[in-house]
């Protein structure tokens, strides 16, 4: 890939199986975002971490997104001006859905639904526990996203068994 690729994890930091990692592995010179904590989350904190180092990686910049960093993005958009080649949204949880992680993760409702100023593919799935296609969908229809649904593969993390996970990097590759 010949732009910079700024990986924005959810909670937890996607473990080494998650397909961010896995990516981020074949290409050394990505980078991840770092937050003081992955595990108690506030918007304002991831916010203004996403600001700092996308800074760093130039206007040619396509992030890609999983789960709550998908929210922080869209918060991220919402309160700055990025000029960034596009992101790849994954699993976009919903922070009013009774699954969300509220006592871990705070200031990420009500989330911004307004069009982004950079090209974005939301991906989801039909059975993710955090986050309905319903959901998806008026996110993407806000954002001025394109929408693909996978079909049902969970919360589109380790778990889902995804290993390098060739259609959602055929996916990035379009956003190039």
């Amino acid at each position: 890939m010949d732009y910079p690729v700024f990986v924005v994890p959810g909670i937890g930091n996607s473990g080494p199986l998650h397909w961010q990692s896995v990516w981020e592995a074949s290409h050394p010179d990505w980078r991840r975002l770092v937050v003081e904590d992955w595990d108690l989350v506030a918007c304002d904190d991831w916010v203004s971490a996403i600001e700092q180092q996308v800074a760093n990686c130039g206007d040619d910049t396509l992030i890609v997104a999983h789960s709550l960093g998908c929210l922080a993005v869209a918060h991220w958009a919402a309160r700055h001006f990025p000029r960034i080649r596009g992101a790849l949204m994954v699993a976009v949880p919903d922070p009013s859905a009774s699954a969300f992680p509220t006592s871990a993760a705070t200031g990420f409702s009500p989330l911004p639904l307004k069009q982004l100023t950079f090209p974005t593919v939301v991906v989801s799935s039909s059975n993710d526990p955090y986050g309905s296609q319903e959901h998806a969908r008026r996110c993407a229809e806000a954002w001025g996203s394109e929408l693909i649904d996978v079909g049902a593969q969970g919360h589109l993390n380790a778990d889902s068994n995804l290993g390098d996970w060739s259609e959602g990097f055929r996916l990035l590759q379009l956003l190039s």
